[in-house]
């Protein structure tokens, strides 16, 4: 059996190791071809290219790299024409992915095609399902309501388990230690963004929020675990907030961080999930440009931006996005959840929901993704 798989950018390549590493495991002699990081190469992939060159976002960053992309789309389509494998493995990126998928089919429609992150249709644009319907045959989900939003726009689909559950979560006694190398109480966890634009946005706001928070709690402690890119900008951007952070960019410290912390305070995004891995009671801040936060309201089909509400089904985590980010109205949020009352007992059971429904404590997301394929195959 072969897999052409794709990956482009390094969430991908998680996904697309562990997809590898849970083939193999089922079939032994399989092998692999396509595009993928450092993670998948390490699984026995050569990647036709670097991975990096697929790894930009945004209009102003891919105009000048459309040329180069559309041939490295050509590429890849015709590699998959050439080698023939079992299935084709598209991994997230749907702007390049699927327009590969989309060339290969026109010459090879009897091709097998896999797309590995469903689309999220549920929460806005709901007809990319159509359109992607029309060059991918299979779909691995990573949320346990998407399947039938696949399924009715005339795919398979299967939910596989999110890789959040996956991740390596410090024990409580290794939290305890860490607590006390901080030497603070209570720890607030501040999460501004992985993006410039969005460290810009929130990082004054959580400043401000964290200065009312400590008049009435004056020992509180700041952890601002972020990435290597974006660690600059924190670091100027938090310089003068009253409560002075501890920046973390190391992933162990950054596991052991999660697990410390008693509340925190959040940019909208997949991080609420791993808060909710560590059992973290937060609030979810989110700022843009006045224009871009009118369109999103209006092409929404949902009411709440955050995966814990929607994989628990309840609101129990309180959003402060667009007008509403405002520190007066963030910090009471912050001071109930450290009160340890009603609220912060509401969010930790919709985060119990929320890890068993993503398949906490099952076979790891990569082995059940092997599994829907082959299943697909009819193997």
């Amino acid at each position: 059996m072969k897999l052409f798989l794709i990956a482009g950018e390094p969430s991908g390549d998680r996904l697309g190791a562990a997809l590898m590493a849970g083939m193999k495991t089922l079939v032994p002699d399989v092998t692999f071809e396509g595009v993928g990081g450092p993670l998948m190469q390490a699984e026995g992939m050569r990647s036709l290219f670097p991975m990096e060159e697929l790894s930009i976002m945004g209009i102003a960053e891919v105009l000048p790299r459309y040329t180069a992309l559309r041939r490295r789309i050509r590429e890849c389509a015709a590699a998959v024409i050439t080698e023939e494998p079992t299935v084709l493995v598209t991994i997230d990126a749907p702007d390049f992915n699927l327009r590969v998928a989309q060339l290969v089919k026109a010459t090879r429609p009897k091709q097998k095609t896999v797309h590995y992150v469903a689309p999220s249709v549920w929460a806005w644009r709901p007809k990319r399902a159509a359109k992607m319907a029309r060059s991918i045959d299979h779909v691995l989900a990573l949320l346990p309501f998407e399947p039938p939003y696949m399924t009715a726009a005339g795919m398979s689909c299967d939910f596989v388990g999110h890789p959040v559950v996956s991740e390596p979560v410090a024990s409580e006694a290794e939290a305890a230690t860490y607590r006390g190398t901080v030497g603070h109480a209570p720890l607030i966890l501040a999460l501004p963004g992985s993006r410039r634009s969005e460290v810009s946005r929130l990082a004054p706001i959580i400043g401000d929020v964290l200065a009312r928070v400590r008049e009435v709690h004056p020992q509180v402690g700041v952890l601002v675990p972020t990435l290597p890119a974006v660690a600059d900008l924190v670091a100027e951007l938090t310089a003068d907030w009253t409560v002075h952070p501890q920046i973390i960019t190391d992933r162990e410290e950054k596991r052991l961080a999660f697990r410390a912390a008693n509340v925190a305070i959040a940019a909208s995004g997949t991080v609420s999930l791993e808060l909710a891995a560590n059992r973290v009671p937060m609030a979810i801040a989110y700022r843009m440009a006045a224009a871009s936060m009118w369109m999103m309201r209006r092409m929404a089909l949902i009411d709440t931006v955050t995966l814990v509400n929607l994989v628990s089904d309840t609101r129990h985590v309180p959003e402060f996005l667009g007008t509403a980010c405002q520190p007066d109205l963030i910090a009471p949020a912050i001071l109930d959840l450290l009160s340890g009352q009603g609220v912060s007992a509401a969010q930790r059971q919709a985060m119990e929901v929320t890890m068993a429904r993503l398949g906490e404590g099952g076979d790891p997301p990569g082995l059940r993704a092997a599994r829907s394929i082959l299943g697909f195959l009819g193997q």
